[in-house]
């Protein structure tokens, strides 16, 4: 049964409503609306820099533009160093889609393990990952080829050194960010490394970029640099100093060569030396150390000649002054020095080419322990050289006021002080510049260099004839000699430390000289680290790797020969004192 209802006579219709309640209501939804546009406007118009930043970190993305290293050449402009692009493979793991079977072939051309490849790809937690930085263009299209959602490549910058091992120590690395690790491209990187570019823009959540903002900063392309290295005279010098290392079993070998007019350095050889083209970040000092630079040791008889220049200075002696060297020994402070050969009463030159060391000490012992620490200071010992690379080290140098006589006879044949063979070769320059110093460099230079003064001219001239004398018949170095040159200078060998003391049977042999003899262009000086092949002599093991770089050094620059008689090499068993 249907019932009606009267809607007319309902208490709740019939009632009257109170006007001021539905202009509230009304009021209300206006305020509200009126505070949500005040809200978008002060969000939008008035404060959006919270939001904008928001927006931002989401969507705006600053893309690096990588500057082009500068490249590094040698003294006559041959590529050192240079940068090619290479491309870069990466991925966002989300968006990764990839069968077993793309997944295989993609960690083969990656050169990675399969489970290695899969876990970075699984990584959820980045939105971006590197797979492999730098790979060859033919791998990088077939990995494109492969048409991977989520794996993507960029173009990026590799280094390259087209000279290899023979300049690998000079060159150092740079890693795959393009800074600079070691050796020149350290030392030069700010220059060399430029000012990387940049440009904002919009990506969407692929990493695709979809637009881009505001304006694009343009690189700054690094600055190229020219060394005073002469490539050619780097490679023949890492050559022989190779071939000498393997023939006598050596654990090292290194090699300077420097031009004493201009003050350049030509080359800094040595052997073994790891390969820059595939340094990593994570490689010890002994792969990437130049140890021409970086080595220390005790220089053992090539310090002689400067003891012979200090007692001709202080004018008690003269080249041809006989000192009596029998019975080939003698006691200082309760301790016997001794010769190898004794040889009786020599001259002041003859104690130079017979290389005797109780010749030097006698020599040594009447001059004062100050007047003979000051050569060794005004030379460079014991100071770090003023060259720009890394790793370079100053030898030590005790101050005089410690030493005892015994100390001050081992000195004079090089026991006692430590030096880097760099600095052996520089304070040579002494002498090949008529008693100069002269400061060296690593960049290319063409003007001749002024020294400072450490000996007269004459003392320094005779010390040289001196050294010509140790590379002639009777002399320790014979094998020094070369074709068309003549050709000077001084044998080491000396004991290698070990703990507190000396090892019996090892040995560091060293050779340094300079040529021609009367006009000097050039100093080369030769190490050969622990030979084992039976020979240790420096005059056996080092003097003919100085010869062969002197004579491949001068062809080069254009010095014309100055003999031309072949080397009169004299086979006879010459032993140097250590």
């Amino acid at each position: 049964m249907s019932r009606s209802i009267n809607y007319a006579s309902s208490p709740l219709l019939t009632s009257k409503t109170p006007v001021w309640r539905s202009k509230f209501i009304v009021a209300m939804i206006a305020i509200g609306f009126v505070g949500l546009i005040g809200r978008a406007a002060y969000i939008q118009v008035i404060n959006n820099n919270f939001f904008k930043r928001q927006g931002e970190v989401r969507f705006v993305r600053t893309l690096d533009l990588p500057a082009n290293r500068g490249k590094i050449l040698d003294r006559n402009g041959l590529i050192l160093a240079s940068s090619v692009l290479a491309p870069s493979v990466w991925a966002i793991p989300e968006d990764v889609e990839i069968d077993d079977a793309k997944l295989a072939k993609l960690a083969k051309l990656l050169d990675m393990p399969k489970a290695e490849l899969s876990q970075r790809l699984n990584d959820e937690d980045k939105s971006f990952v590197w797979l492999k930085r730098q790979v060859d263009e033919v791998n990088a299209k077939t990995i494109e080829a492969l048409g991977i959602k989520g794996v993507y490549l960029r173009n990026e910058y590799k280094r390259k050194y087209p000279e290899g091992d023979s300049a690998a120590s000079i060159m150092g690395y740079a890693n795959v960010d393009g800074k600079g690790l070691g050796g020149v491209e350290l030392a030069f990187n700010h220059e060399l490394a430029g000012q990387a570019g940049s440009r904002k823009v919009i990506k969407n959540r692929l990493g695709q970029v979809v637009e881009n903002i505001g304006e694009q900063r343009p690189p700054t392309a690094g600055k190229d640099q020219q060394l005073s290295i002469d490539s050619r005279i780097q490679f023949f010098a890492f050559q022989k100093l190779r071939d000498a290392v393997v023939e006598h079993k050596a654990n090292s070998g290194s090699a300077v060569v420097i031009d004493v007019v201009t003050g350049e350095v030509l080359a800094l050889a040595n052997y073994p030396v790891g390969n820059n083209t595939s340094k990593k970040e994570g490689m010890n000092g002994a792969q990437l150390r130049n140890r021409a630079l970086s080595d220390t040791f005790e220089p053992g008889s090539t310090v002689k000649p400067f003891i012979a220049a200090l007692a001709l200075e202080r004018g008690f002696v003269t080249p041809d002054t006989v000192i009596q060297t029998a019975p080939g020994r003698m006691t200082v402070g309760g301790a016997t020095i001794s010769d190898a050969h004794p040889q009786g009463a020599l001259t002041v030159s003859q104690v130079i080419q017979k290389s005797s060391n109780v010749g030097i000490v006698k020599l040594a012992l009447q001059t004062q322990p100050k007047d003979m620490w000051g050569i060794y200071d005004q030379l460079g010992f014991g100071q770090k050289p003023q060259l720009t690379f890394p790793g370079v080290v100053g030898g030590k140098l005790r101050s005089y006021k410690t030493w005892r006589p015994i100390e001050q006879a081992t000195m004079s044949y090089g026991y006692g002080l430590s030096c880097s063979l760099f600095q052996l070769a520089h304070a040579y320059s002494v002498f090949a510049r008529d008693g100069e110093i002269i400061p060296l460099t690593l960049t290319k230079s063409s003007e001749r260099v002024a020294g400072v003064p450490i000996f007269k001219p004459n003392n320094a001239i005779a010390v040289r004839h001196m050294l010509n004398m140790a590379t002639s018949a009777g002399g320790t170095a014979q094998k020094a000699q070369t074709m068309g040159y003549s050709v000077g200078g001084k044998t080491g060998t000396a004991h290698i430390q070990e703990g507190k003391g000396y090892a019996t049977k090892k040995y560091r042999g060293f050779f340094v000289g300079m040529a021609p003899i009367e006009n000097p262009r050039i100093v080369v000086a030769v190490m050969i680290e622990e030979p084992k092949n039976g020979k240790y002599y420096g005059g056996d093991v080092a003097a003919p790797v100085f010869s062969e770089t002197v004579q491949q050094t001068l062809r080069i620059l254009g010095v014309q020969p100055d003999i031309n008689v072949k080397p009169q090499l004299i086979y006879a068993a010459v032993e140097e004192s250590f």
